[in-house]
C-alpha cells in the first residue's frame, strides 16, 4: 500500500504560487506558517521537487522545539525525512535541504511519481507530505496520488508568475470539502480526494 498523501500550497486569489519578479513571493502569514509547521510534524516525509529547491532553497523542517520535543518522545525524528524528487539535473550540495538531517534525493525515471512512492514505502513513510512546487503537484494530482488537499487563499491578486499546476489530463473528480479555516489573514481549504468518475 502506498502512502497517504497530503499535498499543501498557498495561492493568491487568482491562483498564482509566485509572482514574476526576481524574489520569492510570501503568500502565507506567520500564522499559516506555524500551521504547516504542525502538519510537517504530524508526517513522515516532506517532498519537493528539485525546482523549488533551486529556486526557493527551503529548509524542510519542523521549526517548533516542541513539536520537535514531541515527535522525540514518539520514538521519531525530530524532523520527518525531507525528500527532493529530481528529474535529473545538478542540485546545488549547499542547498539548506542537504544541511543536518538527511535527505533522500529520488529520481524515479519513467516510474514517475508512483515509483517515488513505492521507495517511500520501503524506507518506511507511510504519511507523506507534498509541498511543491507546480510541477510535482501536477504530476502527483494528474497520477491521481494525491488523498488530502491543504489550499492556503491568500487576500492578494498577483497577476502573473505561476499557477499551483500547469495545464494537463487530471482525473474528473469533484473534491470532497472537509473543512475551511481563517488562519490569520488566509483561509485554508481542506479537501478530500473524492470518488472518481
Amino acid at each position: 500500500m502506498r502512502p497517504y498523501v497530503v499535498a499543501s500550497v498557498a495561492v493568491s486569489l487568482d491562483g498564482r504560487i509566485d509572482d514574476a519578479g526576481p524574489d520569492r513571493l510570501v503568500l502565507s502569514g506567520p500564522d499559516d506558517l506555524d500551521r504547516v509547521d504542525g502538519v510537517r510534524a504530524g508526517v513522515d516525509a516532506i517532498l519537493v521537487g528539485a525546482g523549488t529547491v533551486r529556486s526557493d532553497d527551503p529548509r524542510l523542517l519542523v521549526r517548533s522545539p516542541e513539536r520537535r520535543a514531541a515527535r522525540v518522545a514518539r520514538g521519531l525524528a525530530e524532523t520527518p525525512l525531507r525528500v527532493v524528487l529530481s528529474g535529473g539535473g545538478p542540485l546545488d550540495p549547499a542547498a539548506c535541504v542537504f544541511t543536518g538531517p538527511p535527505t533522500l534525493v529520488l529520481t524515479p525515471g519513467a516510474g514517475g511519481v508512483a515509483a517515488a512512492l513505492e521507495q517511500l514505502r520501503e524506507h518506511g513513510v507511510e504519511r507523506l507530505l507534498v509541498e511543491g512546487g507546480a510541477t510535482v503537484h501536477t504530476a502527483f494530482l494528474a497520477a491521481d496520488l494525491v488523498d488530502e488537499l491543504h489550499v492556503a487563499v491568500a487576500p492578494i491578486l498577483v497577476g502573473g508568475g505561476p499557477r499551483f499546476v500547469h495545464a494537463g489530463a487530471f482525473p474528473p473528480a469533484r473534491w470532497r470539502l472537509a473543512g475551511v479555516d481563517t488562519v490569520g489573514d488566509v483561509a485554508v481549504l481542506r479537501l478530500l480526494r473524492g470518488p472518481r468518475g
